[in-house]
């Protein structure tokens, strides 16, 4: 139970302070020594993980974190023979913001971004750095994000999300580039990658990769958490911020009503709509609405839209399913992708027939090593009760996923197709 807890611990606290502890140790040491910062900071979670399961957790676990942490950067620093005079600088930064006497906070203006965390998000999205770099950068560095999960969310590999990576610290040894917050008059320049960032983030959260956690609620509150700073922030609060925070809140509704108490999974169409939260869909249509001001329009605006059709609809049945495939055909023009074209398929498929959602389906390239574009044909065969091929689909997606969770749920999909054979 403790080691449970520890472990429990151990992520939020990752979550809510790593990104604060680079940004520090970054500041102070250079960019040069990111590297160097992230094993500082890796070093003190293992030394957290093994001495609190033995000797319990402290009273402030964040403050033990970065006690440690600065007495292990300090030794870098005298291992590297920086000049005495940093420690001092360490012993001061090293302090979680919630220490910060209000003098401090006071040096804040309004129009800044006073959480270390976002600070650091806006300064890996620097303009200098390959877009794509950006993003990797920042979820992996910042958010936490391994690698593997990094290369799911851009339905790519884990080679080419390594090279992107290498290239921006590259990039940013070569150029000299200052990891820095910009000044707010900077800070809209950098506002579409940072959006983007919370984006994949909070996806990853909202349908995770891992491979024994469907959901994980730390990722996506902690998106939520970063959004809702933007939406509070005058330089930062748009439209597409707002239609973004619009379209967590719908999602993030449906999450306890998203999973059996085994942890199995629970599709649209079954789920018991007495679990959704009404508080997070209501704050939803609030952002949503705010949304709306001016001629601002971006592809959150619309996957909001669509999310909040779901979150309208009494019934899976009453579901407006025409408007959504709508929407998704506006969708595919402003952010073409086959993940986008696999929703509207579906969508196709409910709002006219199987045989229409087959057809979208089959005319999606680019797709063959998803899992779910199997497992949305196997579903059409099987509507229209072409078994045989509702199995061969439903199997090459088993194949495809690591999830166990989606393992599960293939498997009772082929016991159903297969007793009608």
């Amino acid at each position: 139970m403790l080691e449970q807890h520890v472990n429990n611990l151990i992520g939020h606290l990752f979550r809510h302070e790593a990104g604060k502890m680079v940004a520090v140790l970054t500041r102070l040491l250079g960019f040069n020594s990111l590297e160097l910062a992230e094993d500082i900071i890796q070093d003190t979670l293992l030394q957290a993980m093994s001495t609190w399961k033995i000797k319990g957790i402290p009273e402030n676990p964040p403050a033990w974190l970065y006690t440690v942490a600065k007495r292990k950067a300090i030794d870098a620093i005298r291992q590297q023979k920086i000049h005495e005079q940093h420690h001092s600088e360490i012993n001061l930064a090293l302090k979680s913001e919630w220490t910060l006497s209000p003098t401090v906070s006071q040096l804040f203006l309004s129009n800044e971004i006073e959480d270390s965390q976002l600070r650091m998000i806006f300064a890996c999205c620097h303009p200098s750095i390959p877009y794509e770099s950006q993003l990797a950068l920042t979820l992996k560095t910042l958010c936490g994000l391994s690698i593997a999960e990094i290369a799911n969310s851009f339905l790519t590999n884990t080679e080419t999300i390594t090279k992107r990576l290498y290239r921006a610290r590259e990039k940013i040894r070569e150029e000299k580039i200052t990891l820095e917050a910009p000044i707010p008059a900077n800070l809209p320049g950098r506002l579409d990658a940072v959006l983007h960032s919370l984006y994949l983030l909070f996806n990853e959260g909202y349908n995770s990769s891992h491979p024994d956690q469907l959901i994980r609620h730390d990722l996506c509150a902690e998106a939520i958490r970063l959004c809702l700073l933007l939406v509070n922030n005058p330089v930062t609060t748009v439209p597409r911020a707002k239609a973004l925070l619009a379209l967590m809140c719908f999602q993030a509704s449906r999450e306890e009503a998203r999973i059996h108490a085994d942890g199995s999974i629970v599709l649209l169409k079954d789920q018991d709509r007495s679990r959704w939260s009404q508080p997070l869909i209501e704050k939803g249509k609030y952002y949503l609405e705010n949304a709306a001001e001016g001629d601002a329009f971006s592809d959150y605006h619309i996957e909001a839209a669509i999310a909040g059709s779901h979150a309208r609809a009494k019934s899976f049945e009453e579901t407006d399913w025409g408007q959504i495939h709508q929407l998704y055909s506006v969708l595919a023009q402003i952010k073409p992708s086959p993940i986008v074209e696999l929703n509207k398929a579906i969508a196709a498929g409910y709002a006219n027939s199987p045989a229409a959602g087959l057809a979208a389906l089959q005319n999606i390239p680019d797709l063959q090593h998803h899992y779910l574009y199997h497992s949305a044909i196997g579903d059409f065969h099987a509507a229209l009760r072409d078994f045989v091929q509702a199995r061969r689909s439903y199997e090459t997606a088993l194949s495809l996923t690591a999830s166990n969770a989606e393992k599960k749920l293939l498997r009772s999909k082929l016991e159903s197709v297969g007793s009608k054979v």
